[in-house]
């Protein structure tokens, strides 16, 4: 639990740094328009901040902090993404609704959101994307005392 907070703490500080450099002083708070669809600010640098994270914070939790698994490492990554794309749509839908609805300025409610997702990132990757071989086998029959027979 302590490497995952401070790997993933590290690597949330640097998705919030690039977050707040791209919305306010590369996209300068502007609609980022590729021309065939349009990104809203906050969205388009919750993106990129994302596409510079996603392999920093893959290749932190396979090798620091669930070291342990035995999953093929292509396993984990197509685990990992398919974790890391729920989370995808929980920043997406949590960042509109602070922004959006509730007003928020950007940078604070990617913080919350981040609290939020984060909760929900460790309990998936620890127990799907980077599990060990023996955690959640099925078919084990369950320990009974012998007291009661």
């Amino acid at each position: 639990m302590y490497r995952y907070a401070a790997c993933g703490g590290g690597t949330t500080l640097l998705n919030i740094l690039i977050y707040f450099i791209t919305y306010n002083y590369i996209l300068k708070k502007q609609v980022f328009d590729l021309g065939f669809i349009a990104f809203t600010p906050h969205i388009a640098a919750f993106i990129i901040a994302f596409c510079i994270t996603f392999p920093i914070g893959f290749y932190l939790s396979m090798y620091v902090v669930f070291h342990g698994s035995q999953l093929r490492r292509r396993i984990q990554l197509i685990r990992y993404f398919s974790v890391a794309l729920v989370c995808i749509a929980l920043n997406y839908i949590l960042i509109k609704f602070f922004v959006e609805t509730m007003k928020w300025y950007p940078t604070p409610s990617l913080i919350i959101t981040a609290v939020i997702v984060i909760f929900f990132s460790y309990i998936s990757q620890r127990n799907f994307s980077f599990r060990k071989a023996n955690q959640f086998q099925t078919g084990a029959a369950p320990k009974t005392s012998n007291r009661l027979k």
